[in-house]
């Protein structure tokens, strides 16, 4: 056991080749992505099959991304929109997300109840997803306690909820990484 240990989260080498100056104004195109950082994730060998984006909500600027590390950090809250979200309050210098200009959320997957929570404390007023919970747990992942009443505690906090577009992209995601014998690690 090391006492004292220090946590670094970075972002794998590929993620600096990304266009970060390019407005992406298309939700779609955000939502892609978002899509195409998972597959990659899971290509490199970086960890798991999820991939999130935060883009200024009007602009479509691209503040920040986040890809599942919790497997090569050992460290379970490093889901791909808890990175997203860390990136981009250390981005933009503050602790949220809220006020203007206003953030949105884009992932390869339904939110988990962590994520999901941390949607509220972030800051983002839109999150957009693409694959479904109940694609994930096809995999056996466990996306936690997560009721119609989650979302709408937290619509009625002003986040906006879109879900399942691109869910056929999004999905391809979630069977090549179980095709490719990926770890289940909150199963």
């Amino acid at each position: 056991m090391q006492l004292f240990p220090r946590v670094e989260i970075d972002y794998p080498d590929w993620v600096r080749q990304l266009d970060w100056q390019t407005p992406r104004p298309d939700e779609h195109d955000r939502l892609r992505l978002a899509i195409e950082l998972a597959r990659a994730n899971l290509l490199q060998g970086d960890g798991g099959p999820f991939g999130a984006a935060i883009f200024e909500a009007g602009s479509g600027r691209l503040v920040s991304v986040g890809v599942n590390l919790v497997v090569p950090l050992r460290n379970s809250v490093l889901h791909a929109e808890m990175v997203a979200f860390m990136m981009a309050e250390a981005t933009l210098g503050t602790y949220t997300l809220g006020g203007s200009p206003g953030h949105a959320l884009y992932a390869s997957c339904e939110p988990c109840a962590m994520c999901l929570g941390a949607t509220l404390w972030a800051g983002v007023g839109r999150v957009v997803w693409s694959a479904t919970r109940e694609d994930a747990g096809l995999l056996d992942f466990d996306e936690g306690p997560v009721f119609p009443e989650s979302y709408e505690y937290l619509r009625r906090r002003g986040v906006e909820f879109e879900g399942g577009w691109l869910r056929a992209e999004g999905r391809s995601v979630l069977q090549l990484y179980r095709e490719r014998g990926g770890v289940i690690y909150n199963g």
